[in-house]
């Protein structure tokens, strides 16, 4: 079993950044091989993609809406996932959730994610 916890988020002012945190732990994530990525959900919007990271960290992926303004990475010695997000608008204003799917490299499918955390809300304010 995996658990998720998120992190770091909060109000911030557009044109502005925040670091998100995911804290995985669980004895099967310390056994495995995890992808994690991020998603978001806007109110009256569904769940959408926002980036994912390889095992490994060395492949990663990036909805359009936020490639260029958004980073992804991961201390696998820390069991940790982060999100790096500058140049932040309105338009991100969501729940943001951390998820793991099983698998040395990654897929950007919601279906492929097993774990997920109760996510952390970030609100931009124009």
């Amino acid at each position: 079993q995996v658990q998720l916890l998120e992190s770091g988020g909060g109000m911030v002012q557009a044109g502005g950044s925040l670091r998100l945190s995911c804290a995985a732990s669980g004895r099967t994530f310390n056994s495995g091989a995890y992808a994690m990525g991020w998603f978001r959900q806007a109110p009256g919007k569904e769940r959408e993609f926002v980036a994912v990271i390889s095992w490994s960290g060395g492949g990663t992926s990036y909805a359009d809406s936020v490639n260029g303004r958004f980073t992804i990475s991961r201390d696998n010695v820390k069991n940790a996932m982060y999100l790096q997000m500058n140049s932040l608008k309105p338009e991100d204003t969501a729940v943001y959730y951390c998820a793991a799917q099983r698998s040395f490299y990654y897929s950007r499918r919601e279906a492929d994610f097993g774990s997920w955390g109760q996510g952390t809300q970030v609100t931009v304010s124009s």
